[in-house]
């Protein structure tokens, strides 16, 4: 079936095509939007997680930073627990002219824009907390929507390599964020005002570009609450293969934010690094690189073997390595390397466990919202990571104890991948 390919806002396709699996090869200028959506989604993520909102922790106390930061992205990520899988529901049901996703990339990346734009002048700790909140919310919707478009228009012959391009914008974002918190050399309000601007910049291009399938009314199935509400849990009797792919993404991301949550005070008081942002930075940048080149390298390579599995176990055991480089070597040297190491392995991840997600779905009719249960993987480990990472810098042996940890949760994610069987 042929998708329609017209021109004008929101690159509309044509009804009927919303629940059909796609078959046609996507536009490269679908796919740049795709990127670029991405870049400023995680900008507006990273930028903040990994020094602004450290800085601002540190401006309310210098002395309590690690647990003001830990409340802060422990809150925001709670809220983005609710944001994935509710925007994916509603973008499911959505008839609108402009497609399912497009309207909620939108409203998504407003709440966001506007949450950014009030952390800059946030004058307590509940309003920072509050704001980051409504940040994760924007944000999160805005990443549902776009992360089901994928399944929703890239046959899967393709997704390996568009989940590598998908993710280099993601790694890009990171780097941007990075960039922008750098750059502002410690004026973190400038920072929150210039990663809003990121993401209204990345939006625009994919409100144009998106092709996006309209679901018609007919197709659409009648909504009651209890349906709604039973619609979030997915039975893993019923769908193993489903679950299992959860639950291997899960541990690989709390490991990795086990990782990147106190980077700026790692390379600070463990390492002894002069000017940690600037580390921040370069470590940053390092692993952007390395994850940009293996996340379309092996997107590609995944996509021609036509196998996912030893991928995902190969790279999850990268990632944990690279924690415990940090663990045994807390020098610059160290940590240039565990970035490297680090870069490597994810870039291949998250192409990879990506593409194999896209297989696993239970239905078409609930793309966004089985994807938002997905992208929970994701935003669930900012909760559990400050509840594990805390206990362990302050009181349970340091940087050490917190990067080993965080290498054992990674490879048991590695290890549970085998259990998947609908997917080679």
């Amino acid at each position: 079936m042929k998708q329609d390919q017209s021109e004008g806002f929101a690159g509309r396709a044509p009804a009927g095509l919303a629940l059909a699996e796609p078959t046609e090869t996507v536009r490269h200028r679908w796919t740049i939007s795709i990127v670029l959506v991405n870049i400023g989604i995680n900008a507006a993520f990273f930028g903040p997680i990994q020094v602004l909102l450290g800085q601002q922790a540190a401006h309310f106390s210098a002395d309590d930073k690690e647990g003001i930061l830990a409340l802060v992205t422990g809150a925001g990520a709670a809220v983005s627990l609710v944001a994935n899988p509710l925007f994916g529901t509603f973008s499911d049901r959505t008839t609108s002219r402009f497609g399912r996703r497009v309207p909620w990339v939108f409203i998504g990346a407003l709440l966001g824009t506007i949450g950014l734009l009030g952390l800059a002048g946030a004058p307590t700790i509940a309003a920072m907390t509050a704001l980051w909140c409504l940040v994760q919310l924007g944000c999160n919707g805005a990443l549902a929507a776009t992360t089901a478009a994928i399944p929703d228009q890239v046959p899967i012959r393709q997704r390996g390599s568009i989940g590598g391009l998908a993710s280099m914008g993601t790694v890009a974002g990171i780097l941007v964020g990075a960039a922008i918190a750098a750059v502002v050399a410690g004026n973190y309000s400038l920072g929150f005002i210039i990663c809003a601007g990121a993401l209204a910049a990345g939006m625009v291009p994919y409100l144009f570009f998106a092709n996006d399938p309209v679901l018609a009314p007919d197709e659409k199935s009648p909504f009651t609450w209890g349906n709604f509400a039973k619609g979030f849990w997915i039975s893993p009797k019923r769908y193993p293969d489903f679950a299992w792919a959860w639950i291997t993404r899960f541990l690989v991301n709390v490991g990795n934010h086990l990782v990147t949550l106190y980077l700026l005070f790692f390379l600070a008081d463990a390492v002894g690094y002069d000017k940690p942002e600037l580390g921040v930075l370069i470590l940053t940048g390092i692993y952007a690189v390395l994850t940009l080149i293996t996340a379309v390298i092996g997107g590609k390579w995944t996509d021609r073997v036509g196998r996912r599995k030893p991928f995902v176990i190969a790279s999850s055991a990268i990632i944990a390595l690279a924690a415990l480089i940090l663990a045994f070597f807390p020098t610059w040297p160290g940590a240039i390397t565990g970035a490297a190491v680090l870069g490597i392995g994810y870039g291949v991840y998250l192409a990879v466990d990506f593409a194999l997600l896209t297989q696993v779905l239970p239905s078409a009719a609930s793309r966004g919202k089985d994807m938002g249960v997905i992208n929970v993987a994701n935003s669930l480990p900012q909760v559990i990571a400050p509840i594990i990472a805390f206990p362990l810098v302050a009181f349970l042996g340091g940087y050490v104890t917190l990067y080993i940890v965080a290498a054992v949760i990674g490879l048991l994610g590695a290890v549970f991948v085998v259990k998947i069987k609908g997917v080679d």
